[in-house]
């Protein structure tokens, strides 16, 4: 069952989708940075893309990009992902359904985590409380000091049901 187009989550959070901290241009400069560093082009398609991922502002798949951008086909999207992807100016997600969704790299947006349904498969963003980042990042910091281990990243996958489907499980 596709994913609702609008963010029924119904989560509070500082801000319901994921903000570039700097303008269109810049994160289509910073794109095409990437790309070139990857020898790669910023083709007319990829920049579409990049474009449909700032402006929905949640991890999305392939098809929610056409939808998004009639100019685009499925077949040049997943070919774009994937130099995309390897270029680190998106990043896939792959929640328990096994549907590969696509967001713009953290690098571009702000740090954030993700609100899955289990029910629809809507994935949302979320920032976090201060508090509990730095409470992330102090039991970081201990599992270091544990285990030797040095985590360089974190990304949370909350699971549970979007307002929509919880509703509908209520009734």
């Amino acid at each position: 069952m596709p994913a609702p187009s609008h963010n029924p989550i119904g989560v509070s959070s500082s801000r319901e989708t994921t903000t570039r901290p700097s303008g269109d241009e810049d994160l289509h400069v910073a794109g095409s940075d990437r790309l070139r560093a990857a020898r790669q082009r910023y083709s007319t398609g990829r920049r579409a893309i990049v474009a449909v991922l700032a402006q929905m502002g949640r991890p999305v798949t392939a098809p929610e990009i056409v939808s998004q951008d009639k100019d685009l086909s499925v077949s040049s999207v997943y070919r774009n992902l994937a130099v995309l992807e390897a270029a680190e100016v998106v990043r896939r997600l792959v929640t328990q359904d096994e549907t590969a969704r696509y967001e713009l790299a953290e690098e571009f947006t702000l740090h954030h985590h993700h609100l899955v349904c289990e029910t629809c498969g809507l994935v949302a963003d979320y920032v976090a409380p201060a508090q509990l980042e730095r409470e992330m990042s102090n039991t970081l910091d201990s599992l270091r000091d544990d285990t030797g281990f040095a985590p360089r990243a974190h990304h949370v996958q909350i699971l549970g049901l979007c307002a929509v489907c919880r509703r509908a499980h209520e009734r």
